[in-house]
């Protein structure tokens, strides 16, 4: 998110802060970093994030996160919870701020996981999910296995005719959509077939959803799990796929059947790589045949649409 949010100030940011948690903010440092939301270091002490889109499962995911934390799991980065107990709070009706210690550590890149690190990002994984399905205090969102944005996506492909003049990378992703409509139907049919390997929801755990490198946090204690609104219940291949050949940029080849043991579905492995595709084209498409400028971040978008059939 290189760019601010729209319709946000700084000031409604200070009320927020003072607002929910009591602190006096005086330096507000825009962080032009993520792409699950905006944020900010306040002071030099907080790290400041606030979410715009899915309020009501970000506030349920963010309260997930500090039941684990409370309840035992330290390598949980969990919001510091709010006057009113909180771990997230509405501060405008289209903004939700959360608040986190400013830790000193360093976060990896997108992508597979280093060979040294996946052991050890294994064993935080396999712990999280051992926490199960409803630890103590924690309402997690539960998966219903849709992919998030197909409206939208269908609609765009339905919508080739084009032009698209809400942009300037409006027709450039249109043209990017078009030449490979007929590949993203294969996905979307195969997403639904595969879909049907979930198994029985009470097997279902607690997920981060996102755990690659660009969320684990090397610091001096000891690896953190970081960014977790994207927390839901789900089969822990949800999870599980970023430790697999499946994951986008590592080697071609079939995942296991076990990992330390534990069997895994190879169909769950696929269903979850293509859920992240398809996700990921389902937002730009949407953000990029609506209108929008000329900064960085459609730029940006149409380059990552682009890399998913290059």
């Amino acid at each position: 998110m290189r760019e601010r949010p729209a319709g946000l100030s700084d000031d409604d940011l200070v009320r927020g802060l003072a607002d929910g948690w009591g602190l006096r903010a005086r330096e507000l440092v825009y962080l032009p970093v993520g792409a699950g939301g905006y944020h900010w270091a306040v002071d030099g002490q907080w790290f400041v994030t606030v979410s715009v889109t899915d309020l009501d499962r970000v506030e349920r995911a963010l309260g997930t996160a500090v039941a684990l934390r409370e309840s035992g799991l330290e390598f949980v980065l969990a919001p510091i919870r709010a006057h009113d107990g909180a771990a997230g709070r509405r501060f405008t009706p289209r903004h939700l701020l959360s608040v986190y210690p400013m830790v000193d550590g360093v976060a990896g890149d997108f992508g597979p996981h280093p060979a040294e690190d996946r052991e050890r990002v294994l064993d935080l994984l396999i712990e999280l999910h051992g926490a199960g399905a409803a630890p103590d205090g924690a309402e997690a969102p539960r998966t219903d296995l849709r992919l998030p944005g197909r409206a939208g996506l269908e609609a765009a492909l339905d919508d080739l005719a084009g032009p698209w003049r809400g942009g300037p990378c409006g027709e450039p992703a249109r043209e990017i959509l078009a030449a490979n409509a007929g590949v993203i139907h294969g996905w979307l049919a195969e997403f639904d077939r595969l879909a049907g390997a979930a198994g029985d929801p009470a097997g279902w755990v607690i997920t981060h959803g996102e755990p690659h490198p660009g969320n684990v946090l090397h610091t001096p204690a000891g690896l953190l799990l970081i960014d977790w609104d994207t927390v839901l219940v789900a089969p822990a291949e949800r999870d599980l796929w970023m430790l697999t050949d499946a994951m986008i940029g590592s080697a071609t080849g079939e995942a296991g059947t076990e990992i330390r043991g534990r069997p895994v579905s190879t169909e769950l492995i696929a269903f979850y790589r293509l859920w992240w595709m398809l996700a990921d084209i389902a937002i730009y498409a949407d953000e990029l045949r609506r209108e929008h400028g000329d900064g960085p971040d459609p730029a940006s978008s149409l380059g990552y649409l682009a890399n998913y059939f290059g």
